[in-house]
């Protein structure tokens, strides 16, 4: 998607709205640069959304219109007075019915990157691992064998 403004971004969120919930949109979508591990949120006491640019720079427009449509949930439900929150039924219910995701998918940015891999010699269960690992200290967590440093 190309880079968007505020009253785009604003128009966008209200035609989702409409689209998928039958009510439009009646307050405020910002977005928030300092949103690090999350696409968005949702601000039930000023009843705000918050967005993430990064998700409308490095991923897919798909992903940013998830994340609009799952911010949307807890919009609707909170203003209809019902469960808003992830772990209530009603909250989990609209999800499906309106094709929207649980969670985003981490960014290019914020995935992990492993520098070590360690194999049990034993069980051959495999440890990915960012910093180096003393063998000679740890062994296997599951059944106790030898590590081996399988890659650098």
């Amino acid at each position: 998607m190309d880079p968007i403004n505020e009253k785009d971004l604003y128009n966008l969120v209200n035609r989702l709205s409409i689209q998928f919930f039958n009510k439009s949109f009646r307050h405020k979508v910002v977005f928030n640069h300092r949103l690090r591990t999350t696409g968005g949120r949702y601000i039930p006491s000023k009843k705000v959304i918050e967005l993430n640019p990064k998700y409308v720079q490095e991923m897919d427009g798909d992903e940013f219109i998830g994340i609009i449509k799952h911010e949307l949930c807890h919009y609707h439900l909170h203003i209809v007075g019902k469960g808003y929150k992830h772990g209530d039924a009603a909250f989990k219910q609209l999800l499906k019915e309106t094709g929207s995701p649980r969670h985003c998918n981490p960014l290019p940015s914020q995935r992990s990157q492993f520098n070590y891999l360690y194999l049990c010699k034993k069980c051959h269960f495999e440890y990915k691992r960012k910093r180096r690992v003393d063998v000679k200290k740890y062994r296997c967590g599951k059944c106790g064998g030898v590590l081996k440093l399988y890659t650098k």
